[in-house]
């Protein structure tokens, strides 16, 4: 392990719960404590514990703050109802992606930024400089917070068991994309109703100080509604399925917003000029030269990440993210393909290592969970 790595305020937690560990973003972070496929259906099926405190939480506030955050983020974050929150993405000047990031109104004058673990320290910098010139402050509180998320379709309950009485219906009330102050364990917390499973669940802020009371009581609240702790292999599996983007993988500098299928997010009509906006505008009407899809194989191989797509005897593609779907019993995958082959039915091939196997273009999410009838989510 390198001298480097950083601990989350969880690490002797996940110890005592025989996690192995991986780097990831220069964190020490939970692989997994059992199987990869225990921990991924029993999200599926119950309810995960996830430690996801190497995420950055960026607080920016001031009179200014809707109005800096529409000029550093592509979004339109002004509209935003306190409360609510919003994805979207922090592009440089010649409109790749430096990260894809949740913001959350917290009051009318503050809002929390959420960048991934291996980004923050980039985004929070990236943040201080774009704020020259508004009457905001930016400030880095990732070292002092820990983000823990309940994922699955008990979650719900399980929040219920570890919040008063009183406050029950506001969690069941709760949306998604929605977060609220209230207290958990009898601790300070934002809840969120926000995740990255493709589950209904939450993701909790908490002080770093507080993190262990907060994830023993979890972890003992969640037990009659099967809750287990998770790692990060279970939470990429879940993602993929889900259809969702990784860092690094569906997203980068080399990425632009279109390409990814995240055109939807990138506000034309605000009107405030934005980082970006100047290459990224033009393209919002121009079909992109390659699209990002959803593969499903033919056969029981699994394509890989940086494997070549193959159509008309030449390379058309990249496989981004690959695996065998635990939930769906077949492997999937997600890759960029020329535009041409990016329609739901194309038959292309993978090169799996000099061996080409077919694959079919199929619509993502790969994965949708049954909504309960008169959910809200």
């Amino acid at each position: 392990m390198s001298e480097q790595s950083k601990h989350t305020a969880l690490y002797t937690q996940h110890q005592a719960h025989g996690a192995s560990f991986t780097d990831f973003g220069g964190w020490q972070m939970p692989l997994k404590y059992r199987s990869e496929l225990e921990e991924h259906h029993t999200v599926r099926n119950a309810a995960g514990l996830f430690d996801l405190s190497h995420m950055g939480e960026v607080l920016v506030s001031g009179p200014q703050a809707a109005q800096f955050l529409n000029y550093a983020l592509v979004s339109n974050l002004a509209v935003l109802a306190v409360g609510k929150a919003k994805y979207s993405l922090i592009c440089n000047a010649e409109g790749g992606v430096i990260d894809d990031l949740i913001t959350y109104r917290l009051a009318e004058d503050s809002f929390l930024v959420v960048p991934n673990a291996s980004n923050a320290p980039v985004v929070a910098e990236e943040l201080r400089l774009r704020a020259k010139g508004f009457d905001v402050a930016v400030e880095d509180q990732s070292e002092a917070t820990a983000l823990i998320a309940v994922q699955g379709p008990t979650a719900e309950a399980v929040l219920l068991d570890l919040a008063r009485p009183e406050d029950a219906g506001i969690i069941r009330e709760l949306k998604y994309y929605a977060a609220v102050e209230l207290e958990l364990a009898g601790v300070p917390v934002l809840l969120a109703r926000t995740g990255y499973t493709g589950e209904d669940g939450f993701e909790i802020f908490i002080g770093s100080n507080l993190a262990v009371r907060l994830w023993d009581a979890a972890l003992q609240a969640g037990g009659p509604h099967g809750l287990l702790p998770c790692g990060l292999a279970a939470r990429d599996s879940l993602r993929l399925e889900a259809g969702m983007p990784l860092y690094g993988h569906e997203l980068g500098l080399d990425t632009s917003p279109f390409e990814a299928g995240l055109g939807p997010v990138v506000s034309t009509k605000k009107a405030e000029d934005f980082v970006g906006r100047s290459v990224l505008e033009p393209l919002k009407a121009v079909e992109p030269v390659r699209r990002l899809v959803g593969l499903r194989a033919v056969g029981r191989r699994s394509a890989r990440a940086g494997y070549d797509i193959v159509a008309d005897g030449r390379t058309v593609g990249t496989v981004t993210s690959g695996l065998p779907s635990p939930t769906l019993g077949y492997p999937v995958a997600l890759a960029y393909v020329e535009s041409a082959y990016a329609a739901v039915g194309t038959e292309v091939q993978v090169d799996l290592r000099g061996r080409p196997e077919p694959f079919t273009v199929i619509a993502t999410p790969f994965y949708k969970r049954a909504k309960p009838t008169g959910a809200s989510q």
